[in-house]
């Protein structure tokens, strides 16, 4: 049997579920707005005799142009610009460079660290308009589109054609390929077709000053002196707007099957985990780690059923993906084993597109369970396999004594990810002051990442040190520097403010 199993899945939320948005000027009062010109008449009727009336943005709806997906910073722009053409791109730069307009450059603004959003009143430039799929070549597998691409619209396209996309993300409903590749974003394939920059075989973006950059290439070998399209690949709309990407795509998988099991401690998990990895190097494409506070939040906020023992320590989620039948088979023999050995406690498996659904569901929903509660503080980190937990049960010390609804853990198990989400039912200095700088203190002792997939923006920025050296930062801001030396290109992210503003 056959199953085109990518075409099934959903693995996105809604928006946070509250509502009132501090501006961000006002929650980080030391903040300084840089010396940027204020948009006029004049500007305003150029960028409506460019754009066109439709593509101009004001008034009211400007609102969910300022405000990120957590619903935790906001800024007070006024104005959002929505070119249709790299062409347009261009000009909208060349103007505001020369005038020194600041932009905050924004895609599907699915993102957690605020870096789709102004910090002040820097005109919004949206890339959404851009969406139209340029050409896609069935022999290569190479997709051409422009930037504003939804992820989710650009996976049925090349499934059609006997495709999929090289990374999966539970935004895809909304996130748009060039903001993917602005935070060098990870997701679910990691593990299976790596990571996001070695799929990208060219680009195409504009640079600060409007001048056009066309790294467009889609052959898989190219070895004529640096590779600029990496200096925007993970840059965050800091160097430079990302017009069209050239991505090669693998072929679909004709068969998918989907594992969950329970666990009762993190040390069988990660034998587990090195089982099947060892067992399915070839097929295994995601491994998700969840513990029981999670699985209890789906339940509980939700109203979804844990398919297996819903009082254990831990839970993962295994989906195997091949052109051959055997893994059905395969699977259930060595999940029989496990539980003999008694490595793992219980287990359900699927390969029906319902049943898969149905159990993707769970880990599809921790994020929006957690919401309920009514504010999360999140962090995506990177650690070694052996150290991916340990930070939970340390948070949970730290913060026994405060008003706090849950602490848990989930994530990537597969490539090291792990989403540390503290769930109370509002934004508290104390709590705050409690996590940060402790969690990124501990991550960097350990040499992991701060962050995972979800890049520094604004609310990273001064953390940036617990992940780079002195010399790094300092060649971050000399690129920054060299490549838009008006610095108005998504001014406050990454860097530090005083460090680069």
């Amino acid at each position: 049997m056959t199953i085109n199993f990518f075409n099934v899945r959903k693995f996105y939320t809604k928006a946070a579920l509250y509502k009132n948005v501090q501006l961000t000027k006002d929650r980080f009062p030391y903040l300084k707005r840089g010396s940027y010109s204020m948009v006029d008449s004049t500007d305003i009727e150029y960028f409506k005799n460019l754009l066109g009336v439709n593509n101009f943005v004001t008034g009211e709806e400007v609102k969910s142009y300022n405000e990120d997906w957590l619903k935790s910073v906001s800024g007070f722009s006024k104005y959002v610009l929505k070119p249709k053409t790299t062409e347009q791109v261009s000009t909208i730069l060349k103007y505001c460079y020369k005038r020194g307009i600041a932009v905050c450059v924004q895609g599907g603004n699915t993102g957690l660290v605020g870096g789709s959003v102004p910090v002040f009143d820097e005109v919004i430039l949206s890339i959404s308009a851009m969406n139209s799929i340029i050409s896609f070549n069935k022999l290569s597998g190479v997709l051409v589109c422009q930037a504003g691409c939804v992820l989710e619209n650009l996976m049925n396209y090349v499934q059609n054609e006997g495709f999929i996309m090289p990374f999966d993300l539970g935004a895809k409903g909304t996130c748009q390929i060039g903001g993917n590749l602005a935070t060098n974003a990870g997701g679910l394939r990691l593990i299976k077709y790596g990571s996001l920059q070695g799929s990208v075989l060219g680009l195409q973006a504009v640079l600060a000053d409007g001048q056009i950059l066309d790294c467009l290439n889609t052959l898989k070998k190219d070895n004529t002196g640096y590779h600029l399209k990496h200096l925007f690949i993970g840059s965050e709309g800091t160097l430079g707007v990302i017009t069209k990407v050239a991505i090669q795509c693998p072929n679909s998988p004709k068969f998918v099957n989907v594992s969950f099991i329970g666990l009762e401690s993190f040390e069988k998990v990660l034998s587990f985990f090195s089982l099947v990895r060892k067992e399915f190097s070839a097929s295994l494409s995601s491994f998700e780690l969840m513990d029981a506070v999670a699985i209890k939040s789906v339940q509980k906020n939700i109203g979804i059923k844990c398919p297996i023992n819903d009082n254990l320590k831990f839970y993962v989620l295994v989906e195997l993906s091949s052109d051959n039948n055997y893994i059905s088979h395969s699977i259930q023999e060595f999940l029989e084993k496990a539980l003999d050995e008694e490595l793992i406690l219980d287990a359900t498996v699927a390969d029906q597109p319902s049943l898969i659904k149905n159990l993707w569901k769970i880990r599809e929903n921790i994020p929006e369970s957690l919401l309920r509660y009514g504010y999360v503080y999140k962090y995506d980190i990177t650690l070694p396999h052996e150290l991916f937990y340990e930070i939970v049960p340390e948070i949970r010390k730290r913060l026994k004594n405060l008003d706090v609804k849950a602490v848990c853990g989930y994530g990537h198990l597969g490539d090291g990810n792990l989403h540390l989400n503290v769930a109370t039912i509002e934004h508290n200095v104390e709590i705050a002051s409690a996590i940060e700088p402790y969690v990124y203190e501990w991550t960097s002792k350990y040499k992991g990442s701060i962050s995972a997939e979800h890049g520094i923006g604004f609310l990273k920025s001064k953390y940036l040190k617990y992940s780079k050296s002195n010399l790094e930062i300092d060649l971050m801001k000399k690129l920054k520097n060299t490549i838009d030396p008006k610095k108005i290109l998504n001014p406050y992210k990454i860097f530090p403010q005083d460090e680069i503003n």
